[in-house]
C-alpha cells in the first residue's frame, strides 16, 4: 500500500487543470481575462461607431436644412428685386403683390432655418459621450475587481 504525500497530489491536481482548493490556474484567468477585455473593446468601439454614425446623420439633416433655407433665402431676395422693379413700374397691386410673396419666402426660410439649427445642436458635440461613460464605468469595475 502506498500512500501518496500532499505535495505529490498538488501536482497531480495542477495537471490537471485546477488547484486544491478547485480554482483555475493563474494562465487560464490571464487568458480568460485578455479575451474578455478584448471583447468589451470591441464592444465599445461598435457603440462608439453607432452614436457616430447617428450624429452624422443629424448633422446631415441640419446641413439640407441650412441649404433649404440658403435656396429659400435666395428666392426672397429675387422676389425683393422683383419687387423693387415692380414698384417703380407699375401702380401699387403689383408691387403689393410681390412684397406678399416676399414675404412668405422669407418666413419659410426662418422656420428652415431655426430646424436645421436645432438638428445641428442636437446632435453636438460630435463625441460619443454614451461610449466615453460606458468605458469609464468599466475601468471603475475593473479597478474595482484588482483591488479585491
Amino acid at each position: 500500500m502506498t500512500t501518496v504525500s500532499n505535495t505529490e497530489q498538488h501536482v497531480a491536481d495542477s495537471g490537471r487543470g485546477t488547484d486544491r482548493s478547485g480554482q483555475e490556474p493563474t494562465s487560464e484567468l490571464v487568458q480568460r481575462a485578455s479575451q474578455q477585455l478584448t471583447e468589451l473593446v470591441r464592444g465599445e468601439l461598435r457603440l462608439a461607431q453607432a452614436e457616430l454614425k447617428e450624429k452624422g446623420r443629424r448633422y446631415g439633416k441640419g446641413g439640407g436644412l441650412f441649404g433649404g433655407a440658403g435656396v429659400v433665402g435666395f428666392l426672397m431676395l429675387q422676389a425683393l428685386v422683383a419687387t423693387a422693379i415692380a414698384a417703380l413700374a407699375v401702380p401699387l397691386p403689383v408691387w403689393a403683390a410681390a412684397l406678399i410673396v416676399a414675404a412668405v419666402l422669407g418666413v419659410i426660410a426662418g422656420v428652415l432655418a431655426l430646424g436645421g439649427k436645432k438638428q445641428v445642436g442636437r446632435a453636438a458635440p460630435p463625441v460619443p459621450e454614451r461610449t466615453i461613460d460606458s468605458v469609464k464605468a468599466d475601468v471603475a469595475e475593473i479597478k474595482e475587481s484588482a483591488q479585491r
